[in-house]
């Protein structure tokens, strides 16, 4: 990942990671949109389920092949904002590490002050990711809170209904029931998630080669080495965020310490990791396709200004 475009202009470079993210978002979702459907199920009505191959067949067999693409415009939403801001703030959160830090004018971060940077760039994203990754998990759980009895809205429901949904019965601020969860997944999540692709990143150079110059594949391996790192680190936060987010529906949650107490008083600590099997099946191609399409979308526009300037 560049860490410095000296012939392109600050606020250019910010447009060329703004689209670049954006990119890197709409190739994750089209890579792994099942999975983190069945993720979503698994960690909100774990008893429902006997496991990751159960999930999928009851979901294709209950919803058809849409079932398990179920919220995918929200996802896409999500997932296309949350990497469009977190990339575009990636730059400027790596300059503020290498002021924090001294590092002046040093041509390539640490791996750890770049997982750093990561970690508090995605202080701004969780602000945009909160409110569609609230549609989007409400849509892939809403078959089981109708089966259940917990909420009025068809199972067919759209991403607009659901959306109207929460601001009549909650209002704008319902939007973002489970920011703080959020944050709390994101900020070490982040850490993790970059670091391990720099980390990965590091073990395919050969003497005398720059990250920049690595191909297609160690690009891709080394991403989908960072999104399974995120997701082993953070996992239990997320089920917790889940809940809170789906179950929400049904009436207002205790917040993110005591849905995780009440989750460890009735269910005990392992179904805190409900659905990590396809979440991390999720991550090695996904988000291997995300930093491949950010990486090539960036070069590609990088390329281009300097030309055009």
């Amino acid at each position: 990942m560049p860490t410095e475009q000296a012939r392109v202009c600050p606020l250019v470079q910010t447009l060329i990671d703004l689209t670049a993210g954006a990119a890197g978002g709409v190739a994750c979702v089209l890579s792994g949109q099942p999975f983190d459907t069945i993720k979503v199920k698994m960690q909100t009505f774990p008893s429902m389920y006997r496991g990751f191959f159960d999930c999928s067949l009851k979901t294709y067999r209950q919803e058809g092949l849409c079932g398990l693409y179920q919220g995918t415009i929200p996802a896409l939403l999500a997932n296309v904002a949350e990497n469009a801001v977190l990339f575009a703030c990636y730059g400027f959160c790596q300059q503020l590490v290498r002021q924090l830090f001294g590092l002046g004018s040093a041509p390539e971060l640490s791996n750890l002050h770049s997982a750093l940077a990561g970690s508090f760039a995605s202080v701004f994203s969780s602000m945009v990711l909160c409110p569609t990754e609230l549609v989007k998990c409400r849509m892939q759980a809403l078959h089981e809170m109708k089966a259940t009895g917990q909420t009025a809205l068809s199972r067919r429901s759209s991403t607009w209904a659901m959306a109207k949904s929460i601001f009549r019965s909650e209002g704008p601020l319902g939007f973002f029931q489970g920011l703080t969860s959020t944050w709390l997944r994101e900020v070490p999540g982040y850490f993790f998630f970059f670091g391990g692709y720099e980390v990965s990143r590091s073990f395919f150079l050969q003497a005398g080669q720059s990250k920049e110059e690595l191909g297609a594949l160690p690009v891709t391996v080394s991403g989908g080495i960072g999104g399974a790192a995120f997701w082993l680190a953070v996992y239990p936060i997320d089920s917790v965020k889940s809940r809170i987010q789906v179950l929400s529906m049904a009436g207002r949650q205790g917040g993110f310490l005591l849905s995780f107490l009440h989750i460890l008083r009735t269910e005990g600590f392992m179904a805190l990791y409900c659905g990590l099997m396809p979440t991390v099946l999720r991550a090695l191609p996904s988000n291997g396709a995300l930093f491949l399409a950010y990486e090539m979308t960036q070069k590609k526009l990088a390329g281009l200004a300097e030309r055009t300037t």
